[in-house]
């Protein structure tokens, strides 16, 4: 079985592209910059969805498409809703012409639970396009589809834009947590390996033309999340709450839920529940480990 994985040198692409190997999928790897991850094995195109001749032509003759190409960053998506709506949408409806000309057997979306919010700006309505778009070409042209509605990920490979990692960044640099809100806020976070691991799972015929949560079994509030992270590093962390209209503040409440993403939605999803998954304070240790090796080897320098 051969697997083409658009975006797949980005932090959820590239776990995704490692579990189908692990699996026995040959996998290629079409994104904009070369995967500094790439495993043996694994083929990779350097190029731009945008370009709809080459994805026609690379699509041809792979049994499995997944989507994690595009712009993810809310706040990014906020700044440039042109920029959003190119990579987003239309990038997806690129690939999704060059599936159907091929006759591939699955397509994969990486979509969002802010598809069920109003929150989120243009990235959770370029998500929410994207889902109509993929069900009409299932309508119109008999496309085989599974949407993958991610809840909060964190792990290893993931950016500066991800929150769980830049706070465990702030608490081993600057022994200092600042969080702007009351920390009353509620997530379920869900490890990288578990999110990748379900997003091959979900090839299983059951999930075919399904939309699937792939979300943590653990809810925890940013608060006792905080507070476990300060514990874990014996209690050497100042955890500072801030309003979220301070001037400094780069947290935007219109973007972020509180408790739930959730507003009245008649479309349902089936939730993946995990009958083993990372425990969250085994995650962010090994997170914390990372960091502390990154930061030895730059003093050292």
């Amino acid at each position: 079985m051969k697997a083409l994985v658009f975006g797949g040198a980005g932090f959820l692409g590239s776990h995704v592209a490692d579990y189908l190997t692990e699996s026995g999928y040959n996998v290629t790897i079409f994104d904009l910059k070369k995967s500094p991850f790439l495993k043996k094995g694994q083929a990779s195109i350097v190029s731009d969805i945008l370009d709809s001749k080459l994805v026609e032509d690379t699509v041809n003759n792979f049994d499995v498409v997944y989507n994690f190409a595009g712009i993810a960053d809310m706040d990014d998506a906020k700044k440039s809703p042109l920029e959003t709506v190119k990579n987003n949408i239309i990038g997806n409806t690129i690939i999704l012409d060059a599936f159907v000309k091929n006759k591939v057997k699955r397509f994969v979306f990486d979509s969002t639970i802010y598809v069920y919010s109003n929150k989120g700006s243009f990235y959770r309505s370029s998500k929410q396009a994207c889902e109509l778009i993929i069900e009409s070409y299932n309508q119109i042209y008999g496309l085989n589809y599974t949407v993958l509605r991610y809840g909060s990920l964190y792990g290893p490979r993931s950016d500066k834009n991800n929150w769980l990692n830049s706070i465990l960044n702030q608490a081993i640099t600057q022994k200092r947590i600042v969080r702007y809100g009351d920390g009353e806020e509620i997530r379920e976070y869900i490890h990288i390996f578990d999110a990748a691991r379900c997003s091959v799972e979900i090839l299983d015929d059951k999930y075919i033309n399904q939309h699937v949560i792939v979300a943590g079994n653990q809810q925890i509030k940013i608060r006792d999340l905080l507070m476990m992270i300060k514990e874990i590093l014996g209690n050497n962390v100042e955890i500072v709450y801030k309003p979220v209209d301070d001037k400094g503040c780069p947290y935007d409440p219109d973007l972020h839920y509180e408790i739930t993403p959730y507003s009245f939605n008649p479309k349902l999803a089936k939730r993946m529940v995990n009958g083993h998954y990372i425990d969250l304070g085994q995650g962010i240790l090994d997170i914390l480990n990372n960091i502390h090796k990154e930061k030895v080897v730059k003093d050292s320098l």
